[in-house]
């Protein structure tokens, strides 16, 4: 299956939602009017791309139709590819600039975080990048076990210490380990606890300053997950997030399994945090770099 084909079949529900919602509209009047920005604007907001972000696209929409004088409805999904592309802006990737890099990944626990950091490690490794990961969340030996499970089908090395152990002393391993192998990219998972924020900033706080001892100069990059499925509550996330870490930018999960995909959208408006990659499937190779002009095709895709 193609690059395309897996972003549009990712998106089909989100397409559903909204795609076959504008053609309805459009379909519905002769002109363009205000009556037809205001449908747009509340299904929009239905498809979860937010209020705000809702009424920005609007906006911009009304300037486009006036700047070029367009009356006829049907050029309506055009200019709104165009505004969300140039919203989105482009994916500049990951900084690993250096030899070791570390990601540290962060995000609550159920949003698929063990799951993605296996899939990133295989990107990479096929990328040629030799990768180490650190299984820093030590409050549940479940995320130990199954960032092992995920370290092996990857075809990658893992750091890891018994339930309960300190997550900076497991990262301060993982970059010995790096620095020993000479691997490119370090990638640390960490607990999601996002409930009891003075512990998690707390635990995030002796996490960095053990990086920033260690490798001090190294690229570092901090990738929050979230969960498309969850819609709005993936914004409070990444919200609440941004106040305890400084969030790089954002991996959404689970896109191909929810009509929320408009999520992207409001997440990047909102918060200005660019969206790295985005979840396409349960496979291993169903990680892909988000990229807005597939992301945007996707949904006004038309068979």
């Amino acid at each position: 299956m193609g690059l395309f084909d897996k972003i549009k079949n990712g998106l089909s529900k989100t397409k559903n939602a909204i795609e076959s919602g504008i053609t309805n509209i459009i379909n519905s009047f002769t002109k363009i009017d205000e009556e037809l920005f205001e449908e747009l604007e509340e299904l929009l907001v239905s498809a979860d791309v937010g209020i705000s972000t809702s009424v920005d696209i609007c906006d911009k929409l009304r300037e486009m139709v006036k700047k070029t004088g367009a009356t006829d409805p049907s050029v309506i999904k055009e200019y709104l590819k165009e505004i969300i592309v140039e919203m989105l802006g482009e994916n500049d990737g990951l900084k690993l600039d250096t030899k070791p890099s570390i990601i540290l990944v962060i995000g609550v626990n159920g949003v698929g975080k063990t799951t993605t950091i296996g899939k990133l490690s295989l990107l990479l490794k096929n990328s040629g990048k030799k990768v180490v990961l650190g299984a820093a969340d030590t409050f549940r030996a479940a995320a130990i076990d199954q960032l092992g499970v995920w370290a092996e089908r990857a075809g990658v090395n893992m750091v890891k210490s018994v339930e309960g152990s300190d997550p900076a002393s497991v990262v301060f391993d993982t970059i010995a380990s790096a620095k020993a192998h000479n691997a490119d990219v370090i990638i640390c998972d960490t607990a999601g606890r996002l409930h009891n924020k003075k512990n998690l900033m707390d635990e995030l706080a002796k996490i960095y300053k053990v990086i920033n001892r260690e490798l001090p100069d190294a690229s570092l990059e901090t990738l929050l997950v979230l969960d498309a499925a969850t819609g709005q509550n993936a914004v409070n996330q990444a919200k609440e997030f941004s106040k305890v870490a400084p969030v790089t930018g954002l991996i959404l999960t689970k896109l191909d399994g929810t009509a929320k995909g408009g999520i992207i959208i409001s997440i990047h408006n909102e918060l200005g945090i660019k969206v790295k990659y985005v979840g396409v499937g349960e496979g291993i190779d169903d990680l892909m770099p988000f990229d807005a002009k597939s992301f945007a095709d996707g949904i006004f895709y038309e068979a």
